[in-house]
């Protein structure tokens, strides 16, 4: 068992070998969860905040981003 000492203020420090099997980096969050007179600390994991666009130019699949950018500046693409 690893043991870790509760600060005045409440904190504790996550000891370096459980951070690392937990992949938890400075500035992610965990999350703590009581579990039958347990504690119980689980890395959170947040979505990125690219998740919400991804998928958003599959329309565009398939086509030239030459074409695109011709047709965005407004020229002819017959030529």
């Amino acid at each position: 068992m690893i043991t870790a000492r509760v600060t005045s203020k409440g904190q504790v420090t996550i000891p370096k070998e459980i951070r690392e099997r937990l992949g938890v980096h400075p500035g992610e969050d965990v999350g703590f969860e009581e579990r039958d007179n347990l504690l119980v600390i689980s890395k959170v994991v947040t979505k990125s905040p690219f998740d919400k666009w991804v998928g958003r130019l599959k329309h565009l699949e398939g086509q030239r981003s030459d074409d695109l950018v011709r047709e965005a500046r407004g020229h002819d693409n017959s030529r």
